[in-house]
């Protein structure tokens, strides 16, 4: 049995990893399900729903830098677990204030600051952890079933917290909470790792270490950048309500179909890329992927037909899993051992902010040009930006297969 499962699988110690990143983001996907639907119920506001992921986000860019510090010098296993303890309390205090029918809104402005928090801090030591879990030649499978495992998480949290929500919302805290406490368990139980004691005290050199590695390395910061700027001002998921209620006319059950497709579409990549990771330069690709993921934005801009909306933003969603494997990869492989925890700090910060101020610049050019114009001038300048990365970046187009990069120097 053991034998048929991918190779990073196959070592205890990322089964362990991964069941924590599973269980974790589960969890988390269900309580945000549940976090929304009770925060709009308080004033009926949008706004609130926006303050309380602006709650969330703050605390990233703040705690990046000292957070990629911590990761590198001490135990990524205790931040990690610290993490885990830390979102097990969250969903103790949801749990008790949906009890106590809470209805003001500033318990969840405290939950998302908490939660920012949480991961700002142990996202960096969590990620860092797999090139430590598994040796090199099959890191790149480690990655991409680490990526699967959130994509899971996105599909099947919201569903699962939907359904629990609607039967009794207490139950869907105590079942996040018992989730988290496996996603805990896992990582404790890890091999013990010795303190990352550097032999130079912490200073401003060593607190942007990670920064000036990004800058340095074009492959690196290539791949990050282009990431960045391709969801920022292409990726127009946030408008799937507008389309849901004035094009396609579907109602809330066709805009749950349309948030969700982009979900199916990259897990079926992950779910691809597990059994047989890509086979070809891996540069030409993330840009091939990037200009495809234009194209079928342009194509769901422009749909007046349910299938075809979905058909389009699935493939998106296949292509991006596609173009998120091979950034995450390039990280986790170039990256020494040492800087692990602050590269990976920097890049979960643009990450965040890239799927938070995407969908503040996908709703401001819409309300300046509409809908549609948005969607199909978002899908065409990620074909741009595809174009342009080859000649500002000739490092990544011309990067050549995963399983044959190399670390780089510090």
């Amino acid at each position: 049995m053991r034998r048929r499962l991918p190779p990073a699988l196959r070592q205890r110690e990322f089964r362990l990893l991964w069941t924590s990143s599973l269980t974790n983001g589960v969890a988390a996907q269900m309580m945000q399900v549940a976090i929304g639907w009770q925060v709009y119920s308080i004033h009926r506001s949008t706004l609130d729903l926006g303050l309380v992921g602006l709650a969330e986000f703050v605390p990233l860019p703040l705690l990046a830098l000292p957070a990629g510090q911590l990761a590198d010098r001490v135990s990524r296993r205790s931040i990690a677990a610290a993490s885990r303890v830390l979102d097990v309390g969250i969903a103790g205090f949801l749990l008790v204030i949906t009890i106590h029918g809470v209805s003001a809104l500033w318990p969840f402005l405290t939950v998302g600051a908490l939660a920012g928090v949480s991961s700002g801090v142990g996202n960096p030591a969590s990620r860092a952890l797999t090139p430590d879990l598994v040796p090199p030649e099959i890191l790149h499978n480690a990655v991409t079933l680490r990526n699967l495992a959130s994509q899971i998480g996105v599909v099947a949290g919201p569903a699962l917290g939907g359904i629990i929500f609607a039967i009794e919302p207490v139950a869907v805290y105590a079942v996040a909470a018992v989730l988290l406490a496996v996603a805990l368990f896992a990582i404790v139980s890890l091999p013990r790792q010795e303190r990352r004691a550097s032999e130079s005290p912490p200073d401003f050199d060593s607190l942007v270490a990670g920064i000036r590695f990004i800058v340095k390395t074009k492959m690196l910061l290539g791949a990050i950048a282009l990431d960045l700027f391709g969801v920022l001002l292409g990726d127009s998921i946030a408008l799937a309500p507008a389309f849901a209620r004035s094009i396609l006319h579907v109602g809330p059950i066709g805009l749950g179909m349309l948030r969700v497709a982009p979900s199916i579409g990259a897990l079926a990549a992950g779910l691809m890329l597990a059994r047989k990771p890509l086979q070809r330069a891996a540069g030409p690709t993330m840009l091939a992927v990037i200009a495809s993921f234009g194209v079928g934005m342009i194509v769901f801009g422009l749909s007046k037909s349910l299938p075809l909306s979905l058909a389009a933003l699935a493939f998106t969603g296949f292509v991006d899993m596609i173009s998120v494997n091979i950034r995450a990869t390039v990280l986790a492989v170039v990256t020494p051992r040492e800087l692990q925890g602050r590269v990976n700090a920097v890049e979960w910060v643009f990450i965040s902010a890239s799927n938070e101020l995407g969908a503040f610049e996908a709703g401001g050019v819409a309300a300046l040009i509409g809908v549609v114009p948005a969607v199909v001038a978002g899908g065409g300048v990620m074909i741009g930006i595809a174009a342009i990365w080859r000649r500002l970046f000739p490092a990544l187009s011309t990067m050549g297969r995963l399983d044959e990069l190399e670390t780089a120097q510090a």
